[in-house]
């Protein structure tokens, strides 16, 4: 692990600069303060709180209930260990949709509140009007295209997007228009590898694939599944990088066991005092 100290954070110039030297840029969720010093100690490109946590973290279904101020409570957090990553705070459901200044607002909020560097919205076409206002109050948008998790009652539930000829075609046009609206790069999640891999030739800015392939840009998982600690079924696009809900169990079992069994703590656990002031504080409670 090495630490990023005198290293600059990365910005929106250094991930453009990825992409047209062909340099993968990498990503990962965290949720709080330790799990962002690894990340970033990692010397991860990004680190993307996503709204993901309602499953994660809350042990909600969806990301659909999670609301703006737990986001912005996570990103407070996360912000407080990410010196070197580029910071992205995930729009929670409906803190955009329903009106652009509303939307402007939130995302303000996000910068100022949650001291993210950038946001993440979800949305093809129909957001462009919405990210071209964003953009305009200075604020660096990310977009988010193919499956969106915050429309799955729209899409009939975790499925990939873009099969057909006709719905890839309607991918990579959402892809210009968010490019043409200002987006600073694109989140391609579930999208067949070779349309993935076409609309991010024809993308000036990066794509970031989640299920996409390898001809994106760069990739991006969730904190939880690449370490094994997410205890629901995973989608085929995760690689776990390590599994470590059982040492972590057999560290919480070794822990019960000492404390029952009186191995646990032991002097070297433990503080001393002087011995006059012990036999004073002893002659105390004799009087």
């Amino acid at each position: 692990m090495t630490s990023n100290t005198n290293r600059k954070k990365v910005s929106l110039l250094d991930l453009q600069a990825k992409k047209q030297r062909g340099e993968p840029i990498t990503m990962l969720t965290a949720y709080d303060y330790t799990g962002a010093l690894l990340v970033d100690r990692a010397e991860i490109d990004t680190i993307l709180v996503g709204d993901s946590l309602g499953m994660v973290v809350m042990g909600l279904d969806s990301t659909v209930p999670v609301t703006m101020d737990e986001m912005l409570h996570h990103c407070r957090a996360v912000a407080r260990g990410a010196t070197y990553a580029h910071l992205i705070g995930d729009m929670p459901f409906m803190s955009y949709q329903a009106d652009v200044s509303e939307a402007v607002r939130n995302a303000g909020r996000m910068l100022k509140e949650g001291h993210v560097d950038s946001i993440k919205l979800e949305g093809g076409r129909e957001m462009a009007a919405t990210v071209r206002a964003i953009v305009a109050a200075g604020i660096a948008v990310m977009g988010h295209i193919g499956l969106t998790p915050q429309s799955l009652s729209k899409l009939g539930g975790f499925r990939a997007q873009g099969r057909t000829a006709e719905a890839a075609r309607r991918l990579l046009d959402d892809a210009l228009a968010l490019e043409d609206a200002g987006c600073y790069a694109i989140v391609l999640e579930a999208v067949p590898a070779p349309v993935a891999a076409e609309i991010s030739r024809r993308l000036r800015i990066p794509t970031i694939g989640i299920g996409a392939g390898p001809g994106c840009d760069g990739q991006v998982l969730v904190f939880h599944d690449i370490l094994g600690l997410y205890d629901r079924l995973q989608p085929r696009f995760v690689k776990e990088y390590a599994q470590l809900q059982q040492p972590i169990l057999d560290a919480f079992v070794a822990y019960r066991e000492d404390t029952v069994h009186h191995r646990f703590p032991t002097a070297e656990h433990s503080f001393s005092m002087n011995a006059e002031e012990l036999e004073a504080f002893q002659k105390s409670l004799e009087e």
